[in-house]
């Protein structure tokens, strides 16, 4: 039996994206969410994990230094935004974080685009380390504070999550200022 890419007059070009090659590899589409969920997995599994870690063993303690005083790691429990920005509006930015998950969830239906699926990826899996915080963490449910504990000299407290939040960001800006779209297209692309 031979089997072909080819789109025919009968098959949507959707339909032979999506549609599993007979030798059992994954099509492109499938390759990018599973790079989507890849990223996302491991930005949140990396958050999670590490907020475990240094709760259980730092919060209460001296800041470590692990650069002397220029990088240090410290629990903060941080209520507001990036730069405890916003403090009394810890159920706001819950809601915007559930947002942004929805949001991503919806594109990636769209996505034919393997550096725009590690970019959301990284959102994704940010936005859902900082959401588990809010939803689980003390003092409730949409109110829970975010465990921040990496400390740079002159600069915020952050963790993991927020890192990989601004590394997709970046990546996202830069490919729109490529004029790369989510489908993979550009405005140079013929057609």
């Amino acid at each position: 039996m031979i089997t072909t890419d080819k789109v025919t007059q009968d098959q949507p070009e959707e339909a032979a994206t999506t549609a599993a090659p007979a030798d059992g590899r994954r099509t492109p589409k499938q390759r990018r969410l599973v790079a989507l969920l890849a990223a996302a997995v491991l930005a949140y599994g990396l958050d999670l994990g590490s907020k475990l870690l240094v709760v259980s063993r730092l919060e209460g303690r001296e800041p470590v230094g692990i650069l002397g005083r220029t990088l240090t790691f410290q629990v903060i429990r941080n209520s507001g935004a990036a730069f405890s920005m916003g403090e009394a509006f810890t159920a706001v930015f819950t809601a915007i974080a559930v947002a942004v998950v929805v949001v991503i969830v919806r594109v990636a239906r769209k996505l034919r685009s393997l550096p725009w699926a590690l970019a959301l990826g990284l959102l994704l899996g940010g936005a859902l380390g900082n959401l588990t915080d809010r939803l689980f963490r003390s003092p409730g449910v949409f109110r829970g504070h975010v465990v921040d504990f990496i400390s740079v000299e002159h600069f915020a407290v952050f963790n993991l999550a927020d890192s990989a939040i601004v590394c997709g960001g970046i990546l996202a800006v830069l490919l729109s200022f490529l004029g790369r779209a989510l489908d993979g297209t550009s405005p140079k692309d013929p057609g």
